[in-house]
């Protein structure tokens, strides 16, 4: 794939997936540059690094018993 001087970036991705991502980020009131930005952002700052849950357990956090 060549890759331009320009600052547009071009993908072609299925119409379905297209619409969906369009719905779902209409419900965040986040527009698709908005979005694409901020993935970029992330990834560049983590990397390859592997993401750590801290978060408890959904069980635990309800006062059950983890297992």
């Amino acid at each position: 794939m060549a890759i331009g001087k320009s600052g547009r970036i071009v993908l072609e991705i299925d119409p379905a997936l297209k619409k969906e991502i369009y719905v779902s980020l209409n419900r965040t009131g986040l527009s698709l540059k908005e979005w694409f930005l901020e993935a970029v952002r992330v990834h560049l700052l983590e990397g390859d690094q592997l993401t750590l849950n801290l978060r408890p357990p959904k069980a635990r956090r309800e006062g059950g018993s983890a297992v």
